[in-house]
């Protein structure tokens, strides 16, 4: 006698529901990509894509401009063919945050020489957080490949007065 099966009994696979649409809180998204000059406009791009999928197309020019300059310096930066990049929405902020394989200086004055030049580097992305009411820095990467981490967080609504062209000149 054959079997009939229906689809009640069968297991549900990913199709057989639609997708639920983006929201800002689902907004995750990890890239390994080459620290190469084309990197930021990569990232750019990227980044253009997400907010506007997941609905936060009021922060795009202060991310974009936030995240193209983190990616230019860990490029710069970078001792490995890679930098890595990671995206996520939390607590009404964007956070941004550039991994390279830049490790960090031992000796002092050479740490503090390698620092100041990291922080001229980014000088552009500190005003932009600054006038988003953000937060951003750098740092020894704990991971397990050590490196430079370098973060941004924006908040929504930092970013909103940046679009509206609240920003102030520093």
């Amino acid at each position: 006698m054959p079997v009939t099966l229906t689809s009640a009994c069968l297991p549900h696979t990913p199709t057989d529901r639609p997708p639920a649409p983006p929201t800002p809180e689902t907004l995750t998204y990890s890239l390994t990509l080459p620290a190469d000059p084309r990197t930021p406009a990569i990232v750019r791009a990227t980044l253009r894509t997400v907010l506007l999928a997941h609905g936060l197309v009021d922060m795009t020019d202060a991310a974009v401009q936030v995240a193209s300059e983190l990616a230019a310096c860990a490029c710069r930066f970078s001792t490995s063919p890679e930098v890595y990049v990671r995206l996520r929405y939390r607590e009404d902020a964007l956070r941004v945050v550039l991994y390279d394989a830049h490790p960090r200086h031992q000796h002092p004055r050479l740490a503090a020489a390698c620092d100041a030049r990291r922080r001229s580097t980014l000088r552009l992305p500190a005003c932009v957080v600054r006038s988003c009411g953000g937060d951003w820095g750098f740092g020894a990467a704990h991971e397990p490949g050590g490196g430079t981490r370098t973060w941004a967080v924006l908040p929504r609504s930092g970013a909103r007065t940046y679009l509206a062209g609240g920003h102030t000149k520093e």
